[in-house]
């Protein structure tokens, strides 16, 4: 027996099992919503069943409300109305995670009478991810069930929790072994026996004092920086802690209607929708990757151990070459102090951290690379260099290995301009710290073939990243629009904006960092060596005070200067006179006549420019869609 073409339902004894089955995720469309809402009320009409379970087909439980179905208006039964109807059916409901129950997956099984879940079972809100909150009585219900402090962060951060961290925060009732079908039937054969758990709508909350909301408000403000979605959560949870439920419930419903029509949440939403299709670009969906089972990384520097990390999170063996031991061993202990850095926060276990460690190998001979189905060139940003590297990689590797080169502003068909077998060769532009940024551009050379670069594709979405191809330019889509930007905002140095002026008002804007906050913590000796290259390569390239500062020794935070005056052991910025004197020279030199501009102003300078340099990437094509410039700029720089 079925319920439309989302649900089907099988009787065993006195028990009704639901098995929910809307592929890919089961997300709750109004489907999924009208098919249980009809399976409550059968239920609860048939004499014969005194139980029911609701399960899912596949690996997820339910992911969540339809996201497609967003922007279009709500039909009837509404989510809302649909957990209010299973928490007061006639039958207990049980409800089985054997997957993830996200968002409105999991207010639905908080409508449940008692949670069990699998060991590959997660739950958790992440509606604040997409600028918005839960909206189906996920705030009043978690209130009643959990503590204050895992309720504010399971709702305000986003982030799901594992089976048993639920299990130990209250989140669920229970753990099932074996098959999920046959352990909960023998649950719920033991559960009705005893008095159940009484529904959530109908249980209390202990009093909570004041100092613990200012407290919450104050991290959670810290952590939200600009977003609205955060604190209007907490202050849902905080509503659902003080009124009566049906009141909290109404204020949880008309906070989360609001939210969806703001602008944030139209944003978030488009960048939800840009993430999925740059993974899979169409032009590439019916290609085949080529398997990617081992890989190596050469160069073992900061960028090459961070690629080693990110390959080795995703279980594939890493060979690391190195051009001599010390240099090996130097790699090795790069990616050793990552993941001991990662027992030491508690993100792994000592255990974890020996079982990525003996996936890593490293050496000096290229003839170990005779297996590899990928290597990855991350040596240093010189053209005959890595020209080099990649003769010996051809001459080394099976012909079907997919070779590849991390440059990041160096054209990808110049440093294969010798090769023999351009077409396996490519451009995986990561961004460092690479272990950690999500952003790879794939970038294809002249002679790729099309199932190479479907494996750079697919090798990003196995690291956890979010793949967007670029064409090839100085820079590619990223640095390129990043070059700007510091051109930008340098011109506007000259006409009488201070760095720390331009800084504050990019953090306005939203950004984390200042562009000349940003250059002194990387250093400025990198944008000068590449200024430098494309002076050597006949290219004209203006100097600038970044240049004079260089000149002088001030290369950033390592060297106590460089935009910004630093005093040993202390990472604040301070006023630099000798960077204002030389400032004050280059606009002399000029000819510039200096003013000051409004924060407002200095933002709509650099975003403005920003957005035209993007406007002619698209033009040229070098990124095929807008939303990919998007994705670069988010995960790539903290846009």
């Amino acid at each position: 027996m079925g319920f439309g073409m989302v649900l089907n339902i099988e009787r065993v004894g006195a028990n009704a099992i639901l098995v929910l089955d809307n592929p890919p995720v089961n997300a709750i469309s109004h489907a999924v919503r009208q098919a249980l809402w009809t399976a409550a009320e059968t239920c609860d009409a048939d004499p014969a069943i005194d139980a029911v379970i609701l399960m899912a087909a596949g690996r997820t439980f339910i992911a969540g409300a339809d996201v497609s179905e967003f922007d279009k208006l709500p039909e009837s039964p509404y989510l809302p109305d649909l957990v209010a109807r299973i928490e007061g059916a006639r039958k207990p409901w049980f409800a089985i995670i054997n997957g993830a129950a996200l968002g409105g997956g999991y207010e639905v099984a908080l409508g449940c009478r008692v949670r069990l879940a699998t060991d590959a079972a997660s739950v958790g809100f992440p509606e604040v991810k997409l600028g918005l909150i839960p909206g189906a009585g996920g705030t009043v219900r978690l209130m009643r069930l959990v503590q204050p402090q895992a309720a504010v962060e399971l709702v305000t951060v986003g982030n799901p929790v594992a089976a048993s961290k639920a299990l130990a925060l209250g989140l669920v009732d229970g753990l099932l072994e074996g098959d999920p079908k046959a352990a909960a039937l023998d649950h719920v054969t033991r559960a009705l026996k005893a008095p159940l758990p009484i529904p959530l709508h109908t249980r209390s909350v202990e009093p909570i004092s004041q100092e613990f909301w200012q407290m919450a408000h104050r991290t959670v403000s810290a952590r939200a920086k600009q977003e609205i979605a955060p604190l209007k959560a907490l202050a849902c949870l905080q509503q659902a802690a003080t009124v009566d439920f049906e009141t909290a419930l109404a204020f949880e419903r008309e906070t989360f209607l609001a939210l969806r029509g703001s602008t944030q949440a139209k944003a978030l939403r488009h960048v939800f929708f840009a993430e999925r299709a740059a993974a899979r670009p169409r032009a590439y969906a019916s290609i085949t990757p080529r398997q990617v089972s081992s890989a190596a990384v050469v160069g073992g520097g900061t960028m090459g151990a961070g690629i080693a990390v990110a390959l080795r999170d995703a279980n594939l063996p890493v060979v690391l070459i190195e051009r001599d031991e010390a240099s090996v061993q130097k790699g090795i202990d790069t990616v050793c102090a990552t993941y001991e850095s990662a027992v030491k926060r508690g993100r792994i276990s000592p255990d974890v951290a020996k079982q990525k460690m003996d996936g890593l190998f490293g050496s000096t001979d290229y003839g170990v690379l005779a297996n590899v189905d990928i290597v990855i060139e991350a040596v240093f940003e010189d053209l005959a260099v890595k020209q080099s590297v990649l003769k010996r990689l051809e001459a080394a590797c099976r012909r079907d290995a997919v070779l590849a080169t991390n440059t990041s502003y160096l054209n990808p068909n110049h440093i294969a301009v010798d090769l023999e077998t351009p077409d396996r060769f490519m451009g995986l532009h990561f961004f460092s710290p690479a272990n950690v940024m999500k952003l790879v551009e794939v970038v294809p050379a002249a002679a790729t073939a099309p199932d190479v670069t479907a494996t750079g594709l697919a090798l990003a979405r196995t690291l956890n990243k979010i793949p967007v191809l670029s064409g090839i330019c100085d820079g590619f889509i990223g640095n390129r629009i990043l070059k700007c930007m510091r051109m930008q905002a340098e011109r506007l140095l000259l006409e009488g904006a201070s760095p720390a002026d331009i800084d504050a008002a990019m953090r306005q804007f939203g950004y984390a960092m200042g562009p000349f906050e940003a250059q002194d913590l990387g250093g400025l000796d990198i944008a000068a060596s590449q200024r430098r290259a494309a002076r050597e390569r006949g290219e004209t390239v203006a100097i600038s005070v970044a240049d004079r500062l260089v000149a002088n020794g001030r290369l950033g935070q390592k060297t106590g200067g460089g935009w910004y005056d630093y005093v040993a052991g202390d990472r604040t910025p301070r006023t630099s006179t000798v960077v204002a004197s030389y400032i004050t020279d280059e606009a002399n030199t000029l000819g510039i006549a200096q003013y000051q501009r409004l924060a407002e102003q200095l933002i709509d300078s650099v975003i403005g420019s920003m957005g035209l340099e993007a406007q002619k990437i698209l033009n040229e094509g070098v990124a095929s869609h807008a939303n990919d410039i998007d994705l670069v700029l988010i995960h790539g720089y903290g846009f």
